[in-house]
């Protein structure tokens, strides 16, 4: 008994199958209809299916060919959209600062390596290197820098040390005054002493002179036959009269 299916060849649609449909637009428009009538709830089920067991955000938005909406969300749709505008701008913004800061570190060091390359030319050049590839005019014009820089290095050599010059007679004078105080100091205490030494060597020739007075009026008085105290008193009577006259 053979049945008819297995005679019959297999038509290209069902050669296709049922998970192998082609992916292009359906021209039928009930057909095209239908489809998305069973492909937005299929749709709308996965993402809820999705939202509740991975625990994620989402926000699901359907427009069909009439422009009606259909959409689902498990926390806003609004919310959604503000959210995923927010970490596009973050990372767009991102990623242009990280560009525009590399582009402008490069643009630096661009610029200073040139300038490290021409300050090093230059002082080259100020110490009589690299000479050959200048012209005339351009030696002229480092001959005009040399010479202006060696008159400003000696100015400021003279003014330097006319100042040291002027601090240094100014410590001269201190230091005259200051000797000349040392030596007034040093004059009067030399004076003082001498002072001192005088009276002292005075006083003992006064004791020594008593004592011989003493002893000659002794001998005198005995020789005359006078009173010792008669001729003591006479005797500085005529001291202090000299003494009176000395002053």
């Amino acid at each position: 008994m053979s049945f008819p299916n297995e005679s019959m060849p297999d038509s290209p649609q069902r050669k296709i199958g049922r998970g192998k449909i082609e992916i292009k637009r359906i021209e039928n428009t009930t057909n095209r209809q239908v489809t998305f009538c069973k492909r937005r709830n299929g749709l709308l089920k996965k993402a809820y299916e999705l939202s509740v067991l991975c625990d994620a955000e989402v926000a699901l938005i359907v427009f069909s060919t009439r422009g009606r909406l259909y959409e689902y969300a498990n926390n806003s749709v609004k919310a959604s959209i503000e959210r995923y505008k927010k970490a596009c701008s973050d990372t767009s913004g991102a990623k242009s600062s990280s560009e525009t800061n590399a582009q402008y570190y490069q643009q630096e060091a661009a610029k200073l390596r040139v300038q490290i390359s021409n300050l090093q030319n230059h002082n080259r050049q100020m110490m009589g290197e690299a000479l050959s590839n200048m012209n005339g005019k351009e030696l002229r014009n480092l001959e005009s820098k040399l010479e202006k820089g060696i008159s400003r290095i000696r100015s400021k050599k003279n003014e330097m040390l006319f100042a040291e010059i002027e601090y240094m007679q100014k410590r001269e004078i201190e230091l005259h005054n200051s000797n000349q105080v040392l030596r007034a100091k040093i004059s009067e205490n030399d004076q003082r002493n001498n002072h001192n030494v005088n009276v002292l060597h005075g006083g003992t020739n006064f004791e020594c002179r008593t004592r011989c007075l003493f002893n000659l009026f002794d001998a005198f008085a005995v020789e005359k036959g006078k009173d010792l105290e008669f001729l003591v008193f006479e005797s500085w009577q005529c001291y202090d009269s000299v003494c009176v006259k000395k002053i």
